[in-house]
């Protein structure tokens, strides 16, 4: 066990909690325009704390719109290579006033540092360079060879990493990557995640009159155009929560029976979910799939938000001339993301309302992931990961996508290692994201471990 290591960490907590809300305080939110120099302020902030933890040949590289950060460490002769992954930017705070303290002013209560980011993904990214920076005061040198790719693009679709990685696989070569952006199936039991959903996101606008209309003038005659992409949009799923596009489901592969065996082992409690979690009067989705197959081995169509008419306050009758709706679409192994978005605009042209004229944008799109439980260095990250946290590591799948990870298994041909140290109730994404705090000190710990392990299995 790393005794040096984890002293370390402990004697240093105060600074390193310090730095990460330090982190935390810049405001790196990569979709807004407004907020382009906090993000290269974050990729600049990620290269300096490199250094100072003893990565050499750090890089902030310049890309069409926000940086990505390498570094490295490779004198571990005959030892394998980590490729550690994460991701500085952030999702917007709003809303704002639903947050009980400021977004981005970090705030500890109840052993829990909120502020967003936190978890998702500054608080768990960070640990990595905090375990290397721990191993190189203990022993001096690393275990492990080490490469490190920083993105400040996930929360956007990771456009720029995905154009990155396959033009630079020698630079990026290595035998397994690392990525803590997951959560912990429970508090206290070590997860390995090894499935991941893919992701299609879209905008879909509606255009209807050539210009908002007085709604007594013309009400009734005239295509409103939100009314229209409302109605078309409630015809993708059906009242079982099967979604109703043709093609869907015809490459969706059920789960091993032993995997959803596993699942049934796992201390999962429906009632706490719905109440702990969701938050809502009962849960929807497919009655024949149980709620962990729902979250991690099903497709989706999610609406994520509408705009498009009048809004304000008081009253203005208009017929809205146009209206766009955010909207995603999940998807599971096997499923291809043409393949899928071909069908949607199939779908849209064969039942877009009369009067209404649909434009679909892809923003993004990738193919779902699972990885190989089997590779050795899976095998040495749950044993690490049951060691620091003394129980038995669980194999999930997670229902959300990090687009990397099937990127890396294309172009470089490595697996990944999905050890996240986040929690259920965490709030990624929401108002009052938290970190619990001694998960962050523990993350740490078991990352340095697992490099440890790692390249003690060199040679064996």
């Amino acid at each position: 066990m790393p005794c040096a290591v984890d002293n370390f960490v402990r004697e240093n907590q105060t600074r390193l909690l310090n730095e990460l809300k330090d982190f935390l305080r810049i405001p790196s939110i990569s979709t807004l325009p407004e907020h382009r120099q906090d993000v290269r302020r974050a990729a600049d902030f990620v290269a300096q704390q490199m250094k100072a933890a003893g990565l050499e040949h750090i890089e902030v590289i310049p890309t069409g719109r926000h940086p990505l950060v390498y570094g490295d460490w490779l004198h571990a002769s005959g030892k394998p290579t980590v490729l550690c992954y994460g991701h500085y930017d952030v999702q917007p705070p709003d809303p704002l006033e639903l947050w009980s303290t400021p977004p981005f002013e970090p705030s500890e209560r109840d052993g829990n540092l909120y502020a967003r980011g936190a978890c998702d993904d500054k608080g768990q990214m960070y640990m990595h360079i905090k375990a290397i920076e721990a191993l190189f005061a203990v022993y001096g040198e690393l275990p492990v060879n080490v490469k490190f790719l920083i993105e400040g693009e996930e929360e956007v679709g990771g456009e720029s990493i995905s154009e990155h990685v396959p033009k630079n696989k020698e630079k990026l070569n290595a035998d397994v990557a690392l990525v803590s952006d997951t959560e912990l199936f429970a508090d206290g039991v070590p997860t390995l995640c090894v499935g991941l959903r893919g992701l299609m996101y879209m905008e879909v606008e509606a255009r209807g009159p050539a210009r908002d209309l007085h709604s007594g003038v013309y009400g009734g005659a005239a295509p409103n155009a939100v009314y229209g992409l409302i109605e078309l949009l409630a015809k993708a799923k059906g009242a079982d929560g099967r979604i109703q596009i043709p093609g869907v489901y015809d490459d969706v592969t059920a789960p091993a029976p032993a995997e959803v065996e596993s699942w049934k082992r796992l201390k999962f409690s429906e009632k706490e979910f719905l109440d702990n979690e969701v938050g809502s009067a009962e849960l929807t989705g497919e009655p024949d799939q149980s709620v962990l197959a729902r979250v991690w081995a099903r497709p989706t169509f999610e609406v994520h938000g509408i705009a498009g008419g009048f809004t304000g306050a008081g009253a203005k009758t208009v017929i809205p001339a146009k209206a766009v709706a955010k909207v995603s679409m999940r998807l599971v192994p096997n499923q291809d993301p043409k393949k899928i978005v071909a069908a949607f605009e199939q779908w849209i042209r064969e039942n877009t309302p009369k009067g209404i004229q649909i434009q679909v944008r892809v923003l993004s799109a990738g193919p779902a992931i699972v990885v190989n439980p089997d590779h050795p260095a899976i095998h040495v990250a749950a044993e690490a990961f049951s060691e620091m946290l003394k129980a038995p590591t669980v194999f999930i799948r997670s229902g959300g996508s990090i687009p990397i990870v099937g990127e890396f298994a294309e172009y470089l041909g490595i697996p990944t290692v999905l050890m996240g140290f986040g929690l259920p109730d965490d709030g990624l994404h929401s108002p009052n994201e938290k970190y619990r705090i001694s998960n962050y000190y523990t993350g740490i710990m078991t990352i340095a471990h697992f490099l440890e392990k790692y390249g003690q299995t060199a040679g064996q």
